[in-house]
């Protein structure tokens, strides 16, 4: 078997395009996701098995948001849990192109667990406000109600505009060189960011302003997403 030094130049060399990932995808996830990839590796892990690895790392931590008191450790525990899936979440398709063991059934995998982490997330803290919170209104269970019809729109949405988008343009175009300004510009929508709010849950005054502020963000890039797409599959029509 490779040392693991071999397996990371083989990794870096076989990672997808920078183009439309933020910073903390590019820096942090993907190569959080290469240690787990290696890991994955020399245990003879499939692809399949780190992503049902990275669903009970995410689950795992959503039931400690839904089922425990909130409170500092907790919020370490329920970040690091998340973090840890989300990279893993990477690792899954890194371990894919590495092995050549991919396939439609590792991408469906994969797009349900997204899904279901989508879903869950939003229901786990709509479920906490109402078991541990002393909200000033029950309007604040609203919340992550809009929240989770923003989440789930964009990933139907972008889901369906690559999916549409391949279709009506089998023959890939070059790939754009990556611009780091919009590597910034989309760190507010980047899913391990986000993450980073639970890391509040300590004090509810604190988690609940930061969790408003991303649900505002997220509602913003979901109008500009939706634009952008739309407008794209558009010109795929003169082609």
């Amino acid at each position: 078997m490779e040392s693991t030094s071999t397996v990371l130049r083989q990794l870096r060399g076989a990672q997808k395009t920078a183009k439309g990932v933020s910073l903390y995808s590019r820096y942090v996830n993907r190569p959080a996701g290469r240690l787990f990839t290696v890991g994955a590796y020399r245990l003879g892990l499939t692809p399949n098995q780190v992503t049902l690895v990275s669903a009970a790392f995410t689950f795992g931590a959503l039931a400690g948001v839904v089922l425990v008191r909130p409170g500092p450790w907790l919020a370490v525990l329920v970040y690091l849990g998340l973090a840890a899936g989300f990279a893993l979440d990477s690792a899954d398709g890194q371990l894919a192109r590495l092995t050549g063991r991919g396939g439609p059934d590792g991408e469906w995998l994969d797009h349900v667990v997204d899904c279901a982490k989508m879903i869950l997330v939003h229901t786990a803290v709509l479920v906490s406000f109402h078991r541990w919170f002393a909200l000033p209104g029950d309007g604040w269970l609203l919340l992550p109600l809009g929240f989770l019809f923003v989440a789930v729109l964009t990933f139907c949405a972008g889901l369906l505009r690559e999916q549409l988008g391949r279709a009506a343009a089998p023959a890939p175009a070059p790939a754009a060189p990556s611009s780091r300004l919009r590597a910034v510009a989309l760190l507010p929508a980047d899913y391990g960011v986000f993450c980073l709010v639970f890391l509040l849950l300590g004090d509810e005054t604190a988690f609940r302003v930061g969790y408003a502020v991303f649900a505002a963000v997220h509602a913003l890039f979901l109008v500009l997403f939706l634009g952008k797409w739309f407008r794209e599959l558009k010109a795929l029509r003169a082609h």
